[in-house]
Parts: structure tokens; C-alpha cells; sequence
């Protein structure tokens, strides 16, 4: 362990695609056991594009002083397609040689960690993921950063919906984000007490839609929640336009959250899995570990290869769908 950290003297951290609650967190609990165990900590600004134009500045605990309770990432974040370049690689690694960092952290999803992969692959750099999303999707970790702040969001909001749905005995499909899982529409459904979830996992099986007003709407029940994932094809407005044309006797509306779902102050189950993988990460780095994302699965930090995390799809527990089933009769 002493022979790597003499060779590591620098780590890089970034946030890297999407932003989600509790990445500030993460930069924090990062820098400070950085700094505890040695390390110099340098902050990269603007995910990957950052790293390719030197956008790098020495990070102090003052830095990161007072982040913890605030939303988005301090250190920006953006999507970078010359990143995926050799060109752009090759620019990010001459950054890495220029400021002398010497292992990344980053904080991300599954784009952002498949870049990470890549990167320590091509330049045997040693990289450490932290699993920064709220679709919560990635393999090998109970929870993503963001997760359960943006489901609390959703069930805020849903709640404010449902009063006038019943006031205005509506339909009401509610866009909710989650990419290619339905993480995300199922567990808030059940938190807000809505009759229904459209989700992924489930739409190559069964018309969702059809199975829904096929159980009826019972009398007591003129207004209706239906939760919906986000999707080019099939999202809210999508089933909002069949109920329309198939049951006309309906009052339907549409209300798509969309990034009002990314915003605000992470939940303390958010702040507190930041903070143990932004250490674990720092604890990994210590090991000689590298191509590993650090997550939590039965309480416990676990270091995940890149391999898993990024091409395993993440388990969906399809009792889920049962407890939303009976609970919505």
C-alpha cells in the first residue's frame, strides 16, 4: 500500500452526464479524505470536456465547506462527445501528464463510467467510479446518488397533483424520468398511492395501458394517478392520446416533470451513501485498485469492475408490480 501511494500523489475528481442530488456530497467526502489520507485533490470542471481544455484547480477543504446540503455539482458537469475520440482522449491525458494527476474519481452514470472504463483502459490510468444518477440503473449498487431525492421529489409533486385530479375527477399521467429503467415510476407509485406504473420492464410483455382500464375504474375512483417512464415513443402524452381516443368519457391530463426532478437538497439517505463512496473511493485508490465503481449493497461498500456495473442490467424486482397492483384497488 505505501509503494502506491508514493506513486499516487494527485487524484482528479469530475462529475461527468446528468446531474443528481448529493454529487456535491460525493466531491466533498472525496476531497476531504483525499486531503485526510495524503492526497492532493484536484477539482476538474465541466466533466470530460473540462479535463481536455485543463479546466483544473487545486481543491482545499474550504473548497468544498458548506456543499453538502445544495443540489447539482459544484464542479459542473456536461456530456462530451470529443471525449470520445482518440483525439479528445489523448487531450485529457496530456491534462492528467500537465497537472500531474495521477488516478481519476468519477462521479457519474452509466455514459460517464463507461468514459472512465475507456480512459484507464487505453492509458492504464487507474480510474474509480461513483455511481452519480438518479435512475438508479446501475449494476451492483442497492442505490444510486440522487435516487432517493429525486423519488421524494416525485412523490411531493404527485401529491400536489392528486388534489386536483380530485377535485376535477381526471386521469392524470405523470413523465417521470428514469431512461431505460422504470426504477424510478414504480417506487414512486406506490409511495404516492397512484393506481398504476408504465414502466420498461414491462412494455415488450403486455399492453400496460390496456391492462390498467381493463380492471376498471371503480366509482369511488373518478380520478386516477398513472405514473409513466420517460420514453421517445411511449411516454405520458402517448397514453394520454389513446385514453382519449379509446375511453372519450374521460377527463385526461398530462403533466411531465421532467428536470424539476433533478433539482434540490439531497435527502440524507443521499448525502450519507455519497459520503461513503466518496471514501471507499479514496480507500480503493489506497489498495491499488482501479476500473472499479464503489457502491453499497446490503449496507456494505463493495468495489464493482466497470465490466459489471456498465453491461449488466440492473435486476428489476417485479413483485413491485404486485404490491402496486393490490394496493391500488
Amino acid at each position: 500500500m505505501t509503494s502506491i501511494m508514493a506513486k499516487i500523489k494527485t487524484i482528479g475528481i469530475l462529475t461527468s452526464g446528468g446531474d443528481a442530488p448529493g454529487m456535491n456530497a460525493a466531491i466533498r467526502a472525496v476531497t476531504r479524505a483525499g486531503i485526510y489520507n495524503g492526497f492532493s485533490i484536484k477539482g476538474i470542471y465541466r466533466g470530460y470536456d473540462g479535463l481536455i481544455k485543463g479546466e483544473v484547480k487545486l481543491f482545499t477543504t474550504e473548497d468544498v465547506s458548506g456543499i453538502i446540503t445544495r443540489g447539482g455539482t459544484i464542479l459542473k458537469t456536461a456530456r462530451s462527445k470529443e471525449f470520445m475520440t482518440p483525439e479528445g482522449m489523448q487531450k485529457a491525458y496530456e491534462t492528467c501528464q500537465r497537472e500531474e494527476i495521477d488516478a481519476l474519481v468519477v462521479i457519474g452514470g452509466n455514459g460517464s463510467l463507461t468514459g472512465a472504463r475507456n480512459f484507464g483502459m487505453e492509458y492504464d490510468f487507474p480510474c474509480i467510479g461513483l455511481p452519480g444518477t438518479i435512475d438508479n440503473d446501475l449494476y451492483g449498487t442497492d442505490s444510486t446518488i440522487g435516487y432517493d431525492t429525486t423519488m421524494n421529489t416525485i412523490m411531493e409533486c404527485v401529491d400536489r397533483i392528486r388534489d386536483t385530479a380530485n377535485s376535477h375527477e381526471r386521469i392524470f399521467f405523470v413523465e417521470v424520468m428514469g431512461r431505460d429503467a422504470g426504477f424510478l415510476a414504480q417506487n414512486s407509485a406506490i409511495a404516492c398511492g397512484a393506481e398504476a406504473a408504465i414502466i420498461p420492464e414491462e412494455m415488450m410483455e403486455e399492453d400496460q395501458l390496456a391492462q390498467f382500464m381493463g380492471r376498471g375504474i371503480r366509482k369511488s375512483k373518478k380520478s386516477c394517478i398513472v405514473i409513466v417512464s420517460e420514453s421517445p415513443k411511449c411516454g405520458a402524452l402517448y397514453y394520454a392520446d389513446r385514453v382519449k381516443k379509446e375511453f372519450p368519457e374521460f377527463d385526461v391530463r398530462v403533466s411531465i416533470l421532467g428536470h424539476l426532478q433533478r433539482g434540490g437538497s439531497p435527502s440524507a439517505h443521499d448525502r450519507i451513501l455519497a459520503s461513503r463512496t466518496g471514501v471507499g473511493a479514496i480507500e480503493a485508490i489506497k489498495q491499488g485498485q482501479r476500473n472499479v465503481m464503489v457502491g453499497v449493497r446490503n449496507n456494505e461498500v463493495v468495489y464493482v469492475p466497470f465490466s459489471e456495473c456498465i453491461r449488466t442490467d440492473k435486476p428489476f424486482n417485479k413483485k413491485l408490480i404486485k404490491v402496486l397492483d393490490e394496493l391500488s384497488i
